[in-house]
């Protein structure tokens, strides 16, 4: 029977992955391997620390974040965003609360709607140029003017606006910047040393860049905001995303109670055969969790087992590069 390894390899010349695939098992590192080029124009390889984007894995972080807040009562789950929001997005219905937010249950409009038919990961879809979107403040020109879709709790429906909500929400709230905050309340907690919010016009030497297509020049650098808020933007790698893992279940960001709150089911999400909790992606029947990012130039997924401790995690730089490995690894590791 052919390796983990040799399966692998032949799925990534058959497919062209570029990025890094780890895997952890058992206690030890038992595969580490980067594919394809951070840099294509002038041919500067991925290695296994190489940072890549995360698109809505930062979805992870944000929700951390938050339930930091909550443990610190600066926030409750029953906080409404409009007692935090004041006047700001007035189409955000009155009884919609933080935990709505948190599980996708909200019913608000959403200024990045995933569900539009037609739509390609590859369109231009922000109505504002990219580098007015800066901070999480300049985010509410495009969270304004979208009608609530249904009453909260009425049902589950992915929100990328529901997110940034929250990050505006949690600076509010703490009187800290967002980005400041998922780095005290999440990343240093944990560990992560190379993990950040980086612009994307000034990304640094070792952080890949991010293409449209597996082959080609053009990088999503037109299409996606400047600097990340709380659905998208952030930074990591395979080792940070290891050692996060590790420090949620160790209780190291938040004590275990906590996350029992996160990684209990709220929502069934049949369409993609699987649960939803509180800012992260849940089995359909067992107890494995993972965060997940899909967008121009990102695909990626982190997969943990909080039973065996289990990890493994797939970060590409290129819109679909991440799914074939993704697919093959669900195969071979979770069944």
């Amino acid at each position: 029977m052919p390796s983990l390894d040799d399966v692998l390899d032949a799925e990534v010349a058959r497919c062209g992955f570029t990025g890094v695939i780890r895997v952890d098992r058992a206690g030890t590192t038992e595969l580490a391997r980067a594919y394809g080029f951070a840099d294509r124009a002038h041919e500067i390889a991925n290695t296994v620390d190489t940072p890549f984007a995360t698109a809505s894995g930062t979805k992870g972080f944000t929700a951390l974040a938050v339930m930091a807040l909550v443990e610190r009562g600066t926030l409750e789950l029953s906080t409404t965003a409009r007692s935090v929001l004041g006047d700001d997005l007035p189409l955000i219905a009155d009884d919609v609360t933080v935990e709505h937010l948190l599980a996708h249950r909200s019913g608000i409009g959403d200024y990045l709607d995933e569900g539009v038919a037609g739509n390609h990961i590859t369109d231009y879809v922000l109505r504002v140029p990219v580098h007015e979107l800066e901070t999480t403040e300049q985010y509410l020109a495009v969270l304004d003017g979208h009608p609530t879709a249904f009453a909260a709790d009425a049902r589950f429906a992915y929100c990328n606006g529901g997110y940034v909500v929250l990050a505006l929400i949690a600076e509010r709230a703490a009187a800290v910047g967002f980005h400041d905050l998922v780095r005290t309340l999440v990343w240093e907690p944990a560990g992560l040393a190379d993990t950040a919010f980086l612009r994307s016009d000034e990304l640094p030497g070792r952080a890949a860049r991010h293409y449209l297509g597996r082959d080609g020049l053009r990088t999503n650098v037109l299409h996606l905001p400047v600097l990340g808020s709380g659905d998208g933007g952030a930074y990591t790698t395979a080792a940070d995303l290891h050692a996060l893992w590790a420090a949620l279940f160790a209780g190291r960001i938040l004590p275990l109670e906590r996350v029992a709150q996160m990684t209990r089911p709220r929502s069934d999400w049949p369409e993609e055969h699987e649960r939803y909790g509180l800012g992260l992606h849940l089995h359909e029947t067992g107890e494995s969790v993972w965060l997940e990012g899909y967008d121009a130039g990102v695909s990626m997924l982190s997969h943990h087992d909080p039973v065996s401790g289990d990890t493994w995690t797939v970060l590409s730089n290129w819109s679909d590069g991440a799914w074939p490995i993704v697919s093959l690894l669900n195969r071979a590791l979770v069944g």
